[in-house]
């Protein structure tokens, strides 16, 4: 056990009166909605790196946070894991998620590192059968060491495409030994600063081989989790190759991996792409690769993945709307991919800014499920494509040709008038469930 908590109780809900800080006033795990419990519903999980891992800097300052697991020695990561599981305890959250350099430290060679990697893997092991939590999902670390500089996966070197699919090995063993849930890969490096230096074709080939490669591993262990691609526009990179939805659904097309490959969708990465939350996950619904998501929230005034915790129950209950339309998660779930600001440095802080996030989660789940259960923001959607259920208008679908359409619009003098799409009194009837 660690005592960096100290003081600080278990987080039980109390009720939409509660004054505490520590005190949940939504999230009630055992509450029914839409058919199952609340807590399974959400399946939330908290981010190793941001949580126990970022130490409070920025471009323009060092480190704000004095954490007494910071240090580059097995103790040290046997202590962060000490102070997580205490903190999964408090807040009473059956997952986690990591990247493999937040959980072990770096060694001399590849060797030492993979040794470090599985001590801490049996360490953390022990854990979870002492305290019941469960691994949401795992990654490798492939954007923060020079090594990567120029990629990984897509990287300009072999030699280090080769280091790079090594570790995901290790990673994705780590992540099937601990029972995780999901692997996923996000390719903070997988883009290019400049064309100049760059061969878009190439470096493609190279990203599709290399998630082939994954998904090949993947049925050769044995792993029955979900291997999950997260997409973001820019940042490290000028450009990145897994841009958006859209984009990741071609790729995985184009490379034959569409029924192999799911996506998890962060808040703050599509908003840098140019679209809400809920636009990313209606778009992967459709395409049927929506897996989990990360959950947090840009600054509307800054350029840039600030990685905050959630606060706007109207935009989150968008978000839950599409993915309860999906008939909720299967293997993925809610990850709060969320940093305190540097200057909030207590152990309450960071308590305190998960209990009001899954407060919000909550709040925003249960007006989705109303909405969804009342039915009358999908009446309003199917009427307003109710003409396409006419057989003429089927038929347009199922082999129709432009002549055809011609020849109508000249025979009935077809002359369509514009209904009005009511977005007005769609957003009012939206408001009434929050």
């Amino acid at each position: 056990m660690s005592d960096f908590f100290a003081g600080i109780p278990a987080v039980t809900y109390e009720g939409p009166e509660a004054r505490s800080d520590f005190a949940f006033r939504h999230y009630n795990p055992d509450e029914m909605v839409m058919g199952k419990r609340m807590e399974d519903q959400l399946r939330f999980a908290v981010a190793w790196w941001h949580s126990f891992a970022w130490e409070g800097g920025d471009p323009f300052g060092g480190p704000t946070f004095q954490r007494p697991w910071f240090g580059d020695t097995l103790d040290h990561a046997r202590a962060k894991a000490d102070a997580a599981f205490e903190m999964f305890r408090i807040l009473n959250v059956p997952f986690y998620c990591f990247h493999d350099a937040d959980i072990r430290p770096e060694g001399g060679s590849f060797a030492e590192t993979t040794a470090n990697l599985e001590a801490m893997v049996d360490y953390l092991g022990q854990k979870q059968e002492s305290s019941g939590k469960r691994l949401l999902w795992g990654t490798a670390n492939l954007f923060s060491h020079r090594r990567y500089m120029a990629g990984a996966a897509t990287n300009p070197d072999p030699d280090v495409f080769a280091y790079a699919a090594a570790t995901i090995k290790t990673c994705m063993d780590a992540t099937h030994k601990l029972g995780g849930a999901n692997y996923v890969l996000w390719g903070g490096r997988e883009g290019y600063e400049t064309l100049l230096n760059t061969d878009l074709g190439r470096e493609r080939e190279q990203a599709g081989r290399m998630l082939q490669m994954v998904v090949d591993y993947k049925h050769k262990i044995g792993f029955e989790g979900t291997i999950l691609l997260e997409p973001k526009p820019q940042e490290p990179t000028k450009h990145q190759y897994d841009y958006d939805v859209a984009t990741v659904f071609s790729f995985l097309s184009e490379f034959g991996l569409q029924d192999e490959v799911k996506m998890n969708i962060e808040q703050g990465h599509a908003i840098l792409a140019g679209h809400s939350f809920e636009h990313e996950l209606a778009l992967a619904r459709e395409f049927g690769i929506l897996g989990s998501i990360d959950m947090n929230r840009n600054d509307y005034q800054s350029g840039w993945d600030t990685d905050q915790f959630p606060n706007n129950i109207p935009e989150v209950a968008l978000a839950y709307y599409e993915i309860l339309r999906a008939g909720g998660f299967d293997t993925g779930g809610t990850n709060f991919d969320a940093k305190l600001r540097r200057e909030s440095l207590d152990p309450e802080d960071l308590i305190a800014a998960h209990v009001a996030a899954m407060d919000v989660c909550a709040a925003g789940l249960k007006a989705a499920a109303r909405m969804l259960e009342d039915g009358e923001l999908e009446r309003r959607r199917e009427d307003r494509y109710a003409g396409w259920r006419a057989p003429s208008a089927e038929a347009m679908l199922n082999g129709g040709k432009l002549e055809d359409c011609f020849a109508h619009v000249m025979e009935t003098g077809l002359d369509p008038q514009p209904v009005s799409g009511g977005q007005e009194r769609l957003e009012a009837l939206v408001a009434r469930y929050l």
